[in-house]
């Protein structure tokens, strides 16, 4: 029986301990991309309180100083004063670095249909198995699912009055979660429940920490017409929050794999993204499957796109390609699935030529989300397959 129900999505700040990580992993990966394009990556970064740990595989014909760019990282976050807890400055900063493993890049530099004689210049193999989960919906203007969407706005906005000086007594760590409810239709009609939690100093009072959030931040991002009077505003609600950032919780690389994604609206292969390079699949494929669905609601075949990409390691074509559509679609999925087959190469290399993935662009993504992010300009979220997919699915 149809009902109205709740969903809920959260995001964190660039100031939260998992996120410092994420973005010194990719910053890692950027500076290796803009010398060494072909460069391979897999960083790793934990931080607590007072250290931070970089380690992982990569192969490399370039230099990076991965202690003075964890340093900038932290810096540029707002962590560079002792009695905020952590210290661009004076925190330690320990590398534990390896090549890549000789058995993966056998089955990156020469896929399985390479050795069977299929050649190709992009018959490179994947650099790892697993499967990777692309969705679209047409909540958004950027075909995201709104709770998500709006818990990123929220976390964005607070790192935007904090850095900007309008709130002067907040400090980098800090969380938001929006509740939607959505009627018998699945369509998002209100905002039932705000949450946001932010780092502040010791003498502010919550008074004043609960005012400024609702009016400076959450007003200013949320859509007027779906509050109301029984919207319910959390703010900093355990009452302080003083110590944040790695000197209240350990950080750890690829902890926040579904802030980065849809914030639950979607399953997750369980592959995070950052400090990774594009061979990895977890990351390139992860992002043409967003290019599909996202392509294939833009093109009005369907408003909900739900797609699942399969590798094998060392094989280029993908072993399964899922088009679900949740009974949204204007034709059949296994239709889409055929008209998917014509308009994308979704072999690893054909991705990373198609979505240019052979650049820094990482580090901006590591905060915010990796889906929807068209403030970037990055080629997923492009819907420049919409008008082949209509044309292929009259074939």
């Amino acid at each position: 029986m149809a009902r109205h129900y709740l969903f809920t999505s959260e995001s964190v700040t660039e100031g939260h301990p998992d996120k410092i990580c994420d973005q010194i992993s990719d910053a890692v990966l950027d500076a290796i991309m803009e010398k060494d394009p072909q460069g391979r990556v897999a960083c790793e970064t934990t931080a607590c309180t007072g250290l931070i740990h970089v380690m992982g595989e990569i192969t490399t014909s370039c230099y990076v100083d991965i202690d003075k760019i964890a340093r900038e990282v932290v810096r540029d976050i707002g962590y560079d004063r002792g009695k905020y807890g952590f210290d661009c400055d004076t925190c330690g900063v320990i590398t534990s670095i390896d090549e890549q493993s000789a058995d993966i890049a056998l089955g990156v530099d020469k896929s399985l249909e390479n050795k069977n004689n299929e050649e190709s210049e992009l018959n490179h193999g994947a650099g790892d198995q697993g499967m990777m989960f692309g969705y679209a919906c047409d909540e958004t203007a950027e075909l995201m699912p709104l709770p998500l969407s709006l818990a990123q706005k929220l976390c964005f906005q607070m790192t935007k009055v904090r850095k900007s000086g309008l709130v002067s007594y907040m400090r980098p760590d800090g969380k938001s979660q929006v509740t939607v409810e959505y009627d018998e239709n699945n369509n998002p009609v209100r905002i039932d429940t705000v949450v946001i939690s932010t780092q502040h100093n010791p003498d502010v009072t919550l008074e004043q920490i609960r005012r400024d959030m609702v009016n400076l931040v959450a007003k200013e991002v949320l859509p007027a017409d779906m509050l109301d009077e029984d919207t319910k505003y959390y703010v900093n609600p355990t009452g302080r929050f003083v110590k944040g950032g790695p000197a209240a919780d350990a950080g750890l690389t690829g902890r926040k794999i579904i802030v980065d994604t849809y914030g639950g609206s979607a399953p997750h292969g369980g592959g995070c993204f950052s400090g990774k390079d594009p061979t990895k699949v977890d990351r390139s494929a992860a992002y043409a499957a967003r290019w599909v669905a996202k392509n294939i609601v833009a093109a009005g075949l369907a408003k909900r796109c739900q797609i699942e990409l399969a590798y094998a390691i060392g094989v280029a074509k993908p072993v399964s390609i899922m088009v679900e559509t949740f009974g949204t679609g204007t034709v059949s999925d296994g239709k889409l699935e055929e008209a998917v087959g014509k308009v994308f190469d979704l072999r690893p290399t054909a991705i990373i030529r198609d979505l240019d993935l052979r650049k820094p662009i990482y580090r901006k993504l590591a905060a915010y989300g990796h889906m929807g992010r068209e403030d970037l300009g990055v080629a997923w979220e492009k819907t420049d397959r919409a008008e082949a997919l209509k044309a292929a699915v009259k074939e």
